[in-house]
């Protein structure tokens, strides 16, 4: 199979990240920091490992700060619910996915919280600005759009002015991860929700990364490993987020993928711009086809195929020619609403590094034979 499918699960993960993860479920099946003996000792050495190297390589500030979820979804569900009190504002944009969108109107909706959502029509940045008021508590972002892979380049603005007036910021960083390098302090971002399975080329899994200007009540309780006779949750981080067994052989294994994406993240990020612009290029051609992406870093190209909807193309590319796209809404309803593509969403391909030009003229021929078939 051709699989251009990366945004939803990357189809590419290095060999080490295999090798590592194999090796935990073969030898190093125990819970971390549970029990004395070397086996917990050492998964509880390898977890603070993979905490440290994330931590340095997003630039949080804080190892213990590095929370471990089971997906990006988890992670943001678990910064908004664990943050947002009865009275906050928050403001968000019409960029964001159902991760974030869902959690917020629940808020919303159950009389917690009050909730903005702007637009890039005139710039995110100055839209967001004339939305905030003295209840504003949390501005939350998508650093790049899952549908169409646009980035959001007003992320350094929006950081600076939420740490120059008190705000907490949140970055959804679900297509960014692994393809752009994030610097938390260097951004002010204070919450950033990432899945380890996308761009950052790991197994499934999620982490949420906090900065220190962020105190998060409990979310999931249960047992840490630590104050067994303490009835309430532990306050100490991780532990305040983190509860039952951790997910060992993602956690041990998500070293290799942060190791590898650090090593050759320039490398790849060049390579999906290449594809992604090759892709728009050769699609230009077809007068019956709409692009909605431009070049960029995450490997997205988002298109329509007249007079097909989403799904007919990507049945037929499935059938007939074994090539794996994602078609609908992509979860980011707000998006589609944007771009007037409701009636029949989009065609979506995601690109990895694995994938190649031979594999672009693939997808070409085959949409040209549906156009003149």
């Amino acid at each position: 199979m051709i699989y251009f499918d990366n945004a939803a699960t990357g189809g590419f993960k290095p060999n080490s990240v295999f090798r590592s993860a194999t090796t935990t479920l073969k030898y190093l099946l125990c819970n971390p920091n549970r029990s004395a003996h070397r086996l917990s000792i050492k998964s509880a050495e390898m977890v603070f490992n993979t905490r440290k190297i994330v931590s340095n390589f997003f630039n949080n500030g804080a190892l213990d700060r590095v929370i471990f979820t089971k997906n990006c979804t988890e992670s943001l569900n678990t910064a908004f619910f664990s943050l947002l009190k009865k009275g906050d504002h928050v403001i968000t944009t019409t960029f964001e996915h159902n991760s974030t969108l869902r959690p917020l109107f629940y808020l919303k909706n159950n009389g917690v919280i009050t909730l903005d959502i702007v637009s890039n029509g005139g710039g995110f940045y100055e839209n967001i600005v004339k939305k905030v008021n003295k209840n504003t508590r949390l501005i939350t972002v998508n650093q790049v759009s899952n549908v169409t892979g646009e980035e959001n380049k007003d992320i350094y603005k929006i950081g600076k002015f939420c740490r120059e007036n008190n705000i907490l910021f949140s970055v959804d960083g679900a297509q960014s991860a692994g393809h752009i390098r994030i610097d938390m302090q260097k951004l002010n971002i204070d919450i950033l929700s990432i899945p380890t399975h996308k761009g950052m080329l790991g197994i499934s899994g999620g982490v949420l990364i906090l900065s220190d200007r962020v105190n998060p009540s409990p979310f999931i309780l249960g047992g840490t490993g630590t104050e067994s006779f303490n009835l309430e949750q532990p306050l100490s981080l991780p532990e305040r987020l983190e509860s039952g067994t951790l997910n060992l052989p993602l956690i041990v294994s998500f070293f290799d993928s942060v190791s590898f994406v650090d090593k050759n993240l320039e490398k790849i990020s060049a390579k999906l711009e290449l594809l992604t612009e090759s892709l728009i290029t050769k699609l230009n051609s077809f007068e019956r086809v709409k692009v909605y992406s431009k070049k960029n870093k995450s490997g997205i190209v988002a298109f329509s195929v007249s007079p097909f909807s989403s799904m007919e193309v990507s049945e037929y590319l499935d059938k007939n020619y074994d090539i794996a796209v994602r078609s609908g809404y992509h979860c980011a309803p707000l998006m589609h609403k944007e771009l007037k593509t409701t009636k029949d969403g989009l065609v979506r391909v995601s690109f990895a590094y694995e994938n190649s030009i031979k594999e672009v003229d693939t997808l070409i021929l085959a949409l040209k034979n549906l156009l003149t078939s």
